[in-house]
């Protein structure tokens, strides 16, 4: 019973890295290629962790697959944030299907400084009163 959950584990595990692997070639962009490649991945190490935990059923190996998967999900996020973020100071075009661009005007190039919002909206907050619509 344990092997065939096993196999099962490793299998949508397999799956799981084969979608990204087919994002990261398919996607047209930096930015979609790390959202597929970074939560496909991620879950497909999990699953597959977790087979192999399952499949040898020893308290060692268990416990290293268990941080591996724990590694995986603080590590990989925080890694395509800020390639993400470096990416985008960089100024890698975007694909030109984006629909917005929410970081727009908040980044000024010669000061390196971010602003968590882009001068042009903290203007019109400025002049509106309180119960006036934006």
């Amino acid at each position: 019973m344990a092997e065939s959950l096993s196999l099962i584990l490793l299998l949508v595990g397999a799956i799981f890295m084969l979608l990204a692997a087919i994002g990261l070639a398919r996607m047209p962009d930096v930015f979609t290629r790390m959202h597929s490649s970074t939560k496909s991945a991620t879950l497909g190490v999990s699953f597959i962790m977790l087979g192999v935990a399952l499949f040898f059923n020893d308290f060692a190996i268990s416990a290293r697959a268990l941080a591996i998967v724990v590694f995986m999900f603080f590590t990989a996020p925080v890694a395509a944030h800020m390639i993400g973020r470096a990416a985008y100071l960089s100024r890698v075009q975007l694909w030109e299907g984006t629909l917005s661009d929410e970081m727009e005007g908040c980044y000024n190039p010669k000061t390196h400084v971010l602003a968590s919002q882009s001068p042009s909206v903290t203007e019109k907050e400025s002049n509106t009163s309180p119960g006036e619509p934006r």
